[in-house]
C-alpha cells in the first residue's frame, strides 16, 4: 500500500509517497484539497507551539534570529523539517541549502537562516543533548558539523575593549541549541490511514468543477472518451498557475497520480522507459542511481538531464511536477525538452481505444503549446535510449540567476562520431534549442553541415557560421534581448565542441585538446557551501541593552502563530472586494458596462468616484492623484472602481466581467521621453552647488574632462506579503476602524478619513505587523484601503480586500529608476576637481514622495568624495507608470551608484584601479558638503584601511588576476566600494524621537509598526 505524508506550509506542503514515509516540501498553494486525500497533513502549527513547546528547528531558528517580519519563516520551518524526517541520517549542509532553494526570504538574509539549520548537518547526537558536557571532558569545542574537537568556532568575536560598566559574555553557538523546549514525541503516521485502503475518487467542488482519481489506465481512458476536454493533472503546477492567473476554467480535472502503469520506471537493454506521471525528484533519483551502476558510455543523456534537473526547480515544484506534465505544457522555454529531443527519445501516446502509437520527440512539438495529441490521446511514457560508444550529451543553460528561474536560452545538443584510423568523423548529429522560437527549435541546416564533416576546428568555424542563418530572432521578439540570445545560441555550440573534444582528449581518441586557458570554458558551474560570519561585541549594560535578544515575536513566527492582516478574524456578513483596473496607459474613459458582473455568482455592487462620500482627490504630500479614475486613466493598473461580493473568488471573477471601453491617447513610458517633452511635474525642480563649476572647466586645472549618461533601473519591492486590508463601520456608521498590513497607519487613516469626509478622530486604523514593506507600504499601501473603505461606509458592512500577487505587483509602483547626465572633470592623478550631474528620477503618474526621494539622491551625490565644485540640478518626471514610491534607500542607492559610475570612467581613463580615485579623493574633517554641512568625525579612511587590511584586498587583487590570466572564457572581480548614509528625510517630522527625563530614567519613543529592518 502507497501512503503519503504532506506537511502543510504558509505557502509550501511537504508528502512522501511509495512503501516509506517520506516527507516532501511542495507548494501549498498549488496543491488542491482533493489531490491530499488518504495522506498524513501536518501544518507548521503541528511539530511545535510557542505556548507549550517549541520544535528544535523552531527553536534554532528562533534563536539564530532567523526570522524578521517572519511571513516567510513557516515556510523554512516545513522545508527543513521534511527533509530531517526523511534522513535515514545526518543531511549533509549541502543537503540542507538545496532544500531550502525554493524558498525565499526578502528582509532577513539567509545568513542567519542557514546557521540555524546547519546545526542539524552533525555526526554526533550528543552534542545536542544535555549530556554534552558529560562526555566532553576535555572542555574543546566541539565542531556542529564533524562531532569532533576543532577551532572553527573561536574567534567569532571583536577583542574590543569592555566598558568597565558592563559584564562581558561568551558569543552565543548556534551548536548549543538542544532541543530541551522541545517536549513532544515526533508525530507518527496515523495507524488509521496505515489500515485505509487506496480507492479511485470521484468528487464534486466549486462551480461545478469534476475531480477523479482513477487507479488504472483503462479508467484513465474511460475518462478521457467520456471527457473530451478534461485536464490531467498530477502535480498542478501548470494547472494552478492557469486558472489563478490566466482565468483558465477546468471542468474537469483528472488526477493521475496513483495510476501504476504511468508511474513505470525501467531499464532494458535498448535504454530507459519513464512512465508519463513519474515525479521529476523521482527521476533525479532514478538517473543518479543509473549513472551509478552503468558505464559512462551509456548514460551520457541521463547525465545531461540529471544536470539540467539541478537547476529545473526548487525541490517544492520537483517534488510533485512530472515529467509528461512537463512534456504536454510544450513551453517554449522548457529545460528538459530539448534534451528530449536532442537525445533521440520516443514518446508513447495510448488512445481511449488502447491503440499505441510512438512518436519521435523531434515530432511531438507542432507550435506554441501545441503538441501531436489528438483529443482521444493521452501521454504513456517515454523510452530514453542508451547512448553509444563516440557518443556525448550536453546540456545548456542561461538564465538571469543560476537557481530557480526560467530560462533566457536552453539547449540540448548531440553529436555520434566513427573513429576511423586517428581520424573522427561525424555520423549524426542533434542540436536543439529553447528560447529561441515558440517551440523548441531544431538547428537544421547546422545539424546537416555537420554531418560527414571531421571533428576539428574547421567544423566549428563552419557550424558557428551556418548556425547564424539557423538562429533567427527578429528585433521585437517575445522576450527582448535579441542580440545576447543570439549570442547564447552560438556560446552553447562552441561549449558543446569544447566538452566533446575535451572528452575525447581525455580518452585518448583526440591528440590535441584544450590548452589549460580554455578550459574554464566547459568547466561546471560549483557555488560553494554559502559561509558568513557576524562579529560583534557581547556588553550587557543594564537589563538587556548590549544582547543579541530574541526578538519577542519570533516564537510566534517560527510556529506559524503570528497573526497578519489577512489572518484577522473577519466579522459576520463580512463582502470581499476587488479592484477594476486600467487596462491602458493613457485614455479617456467612455463607458463602464457592469450588466455581465451583476449576473455573477454572489455580486453585491460596482462602486466608483460618483459613489465617494468625500473627496475623491488624494495623494501623501499634495493631493493629485484620484482614489476611482473619473474621466481619464494615466496608467496601466490604475483603479477605476470596486467591486464586491461574498467571497473572495467571486469578487475576483465579477472584477473580470466588467467591461470598460477607452479612447487612447499619447502616453510617456520612459524617462527620456520625458525628458526630450520636458514633461516633469510643477515646483520639482532642484539645484545644489558648491564651488564654481564653469571656472573650474574654463580654468585649465582639469588635466581630463569626460561626460556620460547613467539609466538606472527600477525595482520592485517584492514583500511577500501582499496588501491586505479588513475595513468595517461602528457606531452606526459615524465611525470606521480598519486592520491594514501598512507600514504607515497615520497615512491610511488621513487618506480614509478625506475619502469619506469623516474627522481624523473617527477614523482608525491598527496595524499589528507587515511581511515586509521596505517603502512599498508607507503611501502605496493606503488608496487600496481607502477604496475598500467606500463600499464598508456606503453598505454598512465589514469589507475585506486582499490582492493577488500579480495585481500587487502592478499597481503599487516600484523603486525610482533614474537617468544621470554627468561631466566631471579631474587631473592626471585622479583627484576629482569638478562635476556637473543633471538628475532625473520617474516619478510615474503622481508626485508621492519622489520630490524627497530626488533630493535625497541629490545629497548622495558625492558619496564620500570630496569635490571642490559641484552643480546638481534635479527634475521629477511624469510618465504613463504607476507611482512610483519608497524604497529603501530611498534615492540615496541611486545616487551614489551613479557616483560610482563616473569613478569607474575616471579609473579606466587613468589605466587605474578604481581603489586608486576613490582612495585620492576620500572626505575628511572640515570637507563642506555640496548641502552646506561641514563634515566631523569623519571615519570612512580609517574604516577603509582597516576593512582593506582584514578582507585581505590586495591579495585577493592580485589572487583574482592571476585568474583570470589562466582562464580564457571564464573570469572574476574583486572590488570595494564606500557609501555613506546622508541627510535622511528633509521633512523634519519623519525623523522624530522623543525622550522624557524621569527621575534619572530615559524613555525612548518610536513609532513604527512590526515589520523587517524597521524596528532597531
Amino acid at each position: 500500500m502507497k501512503h503519503r505524508n504532506f506537511h502543510l506550509l504558509d505557502c509550501k506542503l511537504i508528502f512522501s509517497y511509495y512503501d516509506l514515509y517520506r516527507h516532501y516540501a511542495i507548494n501549498a498553494c498549488l496543491a488542491p484539497l482533493y489531490s491530499v486525500e488518504g495522506m498524513h497533513v501536518i501544518t507548521v502549527e503541528g511539530i511545535g507551539d510557542s505556548g507549550r513547546s517549541l520544535h528544535p528547528i523552531q527553536e534554532s531558528l528562533s534563536q539564530a534570529h532567523g526570522s524578521q517580519c517572519g511571513f516567510c519563516t513557516p515556510g523554512f520551518v516545513m522545508s527543513m523539517y521534511a527533509l530531517l524526517r526523511s534522513c535515514n541520517e545526518p543531511p549533509s549542509e549541502e543537503k540542507i541549502e538545496e532544500c531550502l532553494a525554493g524558498n525565499l526570504c526578502r528582509c532577513t538574509g539567509y545568513r542567519p537562516i542557514l546557521d540555524a539549520f546547519r546545526v542539524f548537518a552533525k555526526t554526533d547526537d550528543l552534542i545536542y543533548t544535555k549530556t554534552m558536557s558529560e562526555n566532553n571532558l576535555s572542555g574543546d569545542f566541539i565542531c556542529p558539523s564533524t562531532g569532533k574537537p576543532c577551532d572553527c568556532g573561536k574567534g567569532t568575536t571583536n577583542s574590543t575593549e569592555t566598558s568597565t560598566r558592563g559584564k562581558q559574555y561568551n558569543p552565543f553557538l548556534y551548536n548549543k541549541i538542544d532541543g530541551s523546549l522541545y517536549s513532544e514525541r515526533e508525530l507518527i503516521f496515523p495507524p488509521e490511514l496505515l489500515l485505509k485502503k487506496v480507492m479511485s475518487l470521484s468528487l464534486h467542488g466549486f462551480e461545478g468543477i469534476k475531480w477523479y482519481r482513477p487507479l488504472r489506465l483503462q479508467q484513465v481512458l474511460d475518462l478521457k472518451s467520456l471527457y473530451r476536454d478534461a485536464k490531467l493533472v498530477i502535480g498542478n503546477t501548470e494547472v494552478g498557475i492557469e486558472t489563478k492567473f490566466k482565468n483558465l476554467q477546468y471542468k474537469v480535472l483528472i488526477s493521475v497520480t496513483h495510476v501504476p502503469e504511468l508511474n513505470i520506471l525501467s531499464l532494458n537493454e535498448k535504454g530507459l522507459e519513464i512512465g508519463a506521471s513519474v515525479r521529476l525528484i523521482e527521476l533525479q533519483k532514478f538517473l543518479r542511481k543509473v549513472i551509478t551502476d552503468y558505464p559512462d558510455d551509456k548514460t551520457s543523456s541521463c547525465k545531461a538531464i540529471l544536470e539540467q534537473l539541478k537547476w529545473f526547480a526548487g525541490n517544492q515544484i520537483k517534488n510533485v511536477a512530472s515529467v509528461g506534465g512537463n512534456i504536454c505544457t510544450a513551453s517554449p522555454i522548457s529545460d528538459l525538452n530539448p534534451l528530449w529531443m536532442a537525445a533521440g527519445a520516443i514518446f508513447q501516446v495510448i488512445s481511449c481505444k488502447g491503440n499505441v502509437r510512438t512518436i519521435p520527440a523531434k515530432d511531438f512539438f507542432l507550435s506554441y503549446r501545441k503538441v501531436n495529441l489528438t483529443y482521444d490521446e493521452i501521454l504513456l511514457s517515454i523510452f530514453l535510449p542508451w547512448t553509444r560508444h563516440f557518443e556525448f550529451v550536453k546540456e545548456f543553460k542561461q538564465a538571469h540567476r543560476r537557481e530557480d528561474d526560467i530560462a533566457l536560452v536552453n539547449a540540448g545538443m548531440r553529436v555520434f562520431l566513427k573513429h576511423d584510423h586517428g581520424t573522427l568523423e561525424v555520423l549524426d548529429a542533434s542540436i536543439v534549442y529553447g528560447g529561441i522560437a515558440p517551440v523548441s527549435l531544431t538547428a537544421t541546416m547546422t545539424e546537416n553541415y555537420l554531418i560527414g564533416k571531421k571533428w576539428d576546428d574547421i567544423l566549428l568555424q563552419g557550424a558557428l557560421k551556418i548556425l547564424q542563418e539557423d538562429i533567427v530572432l527578429t528585433e521585437n521578439a517575445p522576450g527582448g534581448m535579441v542580440e545576447f540570445r543570439k549570442s547564447l545560441s552560438s556560446s552553447f555550440f562552441f561549449k558543446f565542441f569544447s566538452f566533446v573534444t575535451n572528452e575525447l582528449n581525455h580518452k585518448g581518441f583526440l591528440i590535441e585538446g584544450l590548452n589549460a586557458t580554455g578550459l574554464s570554458a566547459i568547466q561546471p558551474n560549483y557555488r560553494p557551501l554559502t559561509r558568513g560570519i557576524q562579529c560583534y561585541e557581547l556588553t550587557r549594560h543594564g537589563t538587556s541593552v548590549g544582547l543579541p535578544a530574541m526578538h519577542l515575536s519570533s516564537k510566534l513566527q517560527v510556529t506559524g502563530e503570528a497573526e497578519y492582516a489577512d489572518d484577522v478574524p473577519t466579522p459576520p456578513n463580512t463582502l470581499h472586494a476587488a479592484l477594476i483596473l486600467s487596462r491602458k496607459p493613457h485614455a479617456r474613459i467612455l463607458s463602464i458596462d457592469d450588466s455581465l458582473a451583476k449576473s455573477s455568482p454572489g455580486f453585491i455592487g460596482l462602486f466608483g468616484h460618483r459613489d465617494v462620500p468625500g473627496s475623491n482627490k488624494i495623494g501623501p504630500i499634495i493631493h493629485d492623484e484620484e482614489l476611482f479614475a473619473s474621466e481619464i486613466v494615466t496608467c496601466v493598473g490604475q483603479v477605476i472602481g470596486i467591486v464586491v461580493a461574498d467571497t473572495h473568488d467571486n469578487a475576483k471573477i465579477a472584477s473580470n466581467k466588467i467591461v470598460v471601453e477607452y479612447e487612447e491617447l499619447p502616453a510617456i513610458l520612459s524617462i527620456r521621453e520625458a525628458v526630450k517633452s520636458c514633461n516633469f511635474f510643477p515646483n520639482t525642480g532642484r539645484c545644489l552647488t558648491k564651488g564654481d563649476v564653469e571656472l573650474c572647466f574654463k580654468s585649465g586645472a582639469c588635466d581630463k574632462v569626460i561626460d556620460g549618461e547613467v539609466q538606472v533601473g527600477g525595482q520592485e519591492h517584492f514583500y511577500l506579503e501582499p496588501n491586505s486590508s479588513l475595513v468595517w463601520t461602528v457606531d452606526g456608521g459615524n465611525e470606521i476602524h480598519m486592520v491594514s498590513s501598512t507600514q504607515a497607519p497615520q497615512k491610511t487613516q488621513d487618506y480614509v478619513a478625506r475619502v469619506l469626509g469623516l474627522p481624523l478622530a473617527k477614523v482608525v486604523c491598527k496595524t499589528k505587523r507587515i511581511g515586509g514593506g521596505f517603502g512599498g507600504k508607507e503611501t502605496r499601501s493606503a488608496f487600496i484601503t481607502a477604496a475598500a473603505s467606500v463600499p464598508s461606509y456606503v453598505l454598512r458592512r465589514p469589507i475585506k480586500i486582499t490582492l493577488d500577487r500579480d495585481v500587487d505587483m502592478m499597481i503599487t509602483g516600484q523603486r525610482h529608476s533614474f537617468l544621470g547626465k554627468y561631466k566631471v572633470g579631474f587631473t592626471n592623478a585622479g583627484e576629482v576637481l569638478a562635476i556637473d550631474l543633471q538628475l532625473y528620477n520617474n516619478a510615474g503618474n503622481s508626485l508621492d514622495l519622489s520630490a524627497a526621494v530626488l533630493e535625497r539622491a541629490m545629497f548622495h551625490s558625492d558619496n564620500v568624495y570630496n569635490i571642490p565644485n559641484m552643480r546638481i540640478t534635479g527634475d521629477v518626471c511624469y510618465t504613463n507608470f504607476p507611482s512610483n514610491t519608497a524604497f529603501r534607500g530611498f534615492g540615496g542607492p541611486q545616487g551614489m551608484l551613479i557616483a560610482e559610475n563616473w569613478i569607474q570612467r575616471i579609473a579606466m581613463e587613468l589605466q587605474k584601479s578604481p581603489e586608486e580615485i576613490r582612495e585620492l579623493n576620500f572626505q575628511n574633517d572640515g570637507c563642506m558638503l555640496h548641502y552646506g554641512q561641514v563634515l566631523q568625525s569623519s571615519t570612512v579612511s580609517q574604516l577603509w584601511d582597516q576593512l582593506k587590511q582584514s578582507c585581505s584586498f590586495v591579495r585577493t587583487r592580485e589572487n583574482v588576476n592571476m585568474f583570470n590570466l589562466h582562464n580564457r572564457w571564464r573570469k572574476r572581480g574583486v572590488a570595494m566600494v564606500p557609501t555613506k548614509f546622508g541627510i535622511s528625510f528633509t521633512t523634519k517630522f519623519m525623523n522624530q524621537v522623543m525622550d522624557f527625563l524621569f527621575s534619572f530614567q530615559i524613555i525612548i519613543c518610536s513609532f513604527p509598526c512590526e515589520s523587517n529592518l524597521c524596528i532597531k
